[in-house]
């Protein structure tokens, strides 16, 4: 386990976590700290739990919001996904369509050539 020292409110607290996430542990603290100073700023002195506490809220409400949209977007994923996937059946179902009303068609040409092969061959001019 990693050791990180960071800095919220003016305070530093020594923090573990996993190898290889120092870097990303700083970058959080920085931003928790960031939204402090903004409270701070808007709000005035009104006290460190309760700026730390307001932080904290302001952080769940994003993270609800956020869950809110991708659920959403899971959602429209999933409907996208089965529109697909009726279009590829349909698609299929059209791809055999032609291909059997082509074989009738073509089954009906060489029905018709072989007609007009009888009926012209006697003239010695054969056709297909």
């Amino acid at each position: 386990m990693a050791q990180v020292s960071v800095t919220i409110n003016g305070r530093r607290f020594n923090m573990a976590c996993e190898d290889g996430q120092e870097d990303h542990l700083t970058a959080l603290a920085r931003e928790f700290d960031t939204r402090i100073e903004g409270l701070r700023s808007k709000f005035g002195e009104i006290g460190d739990t309760r700026l730390t506490v307001m932080a904290a809220l302001t952080v769940a409400d994003e993270l609800s919001e956020i869950s809110v949209r991708v659920k959403r977007l899971e959602e429209e994923l999933a409907a996208g996904k089965s529109a697909r996937v009726t279009a590829a059946e349909r698609s299929k179902d059209a791809e055999a369509a032609v291909a059997s009303a082509l074989e009738a068609a073509a089954d009906r040409i060489e029905s018709l050539a072989k007609k007009i092969n009888r009926t012209i061959g006697g003239n010695g001019v054969p056709l297909g």
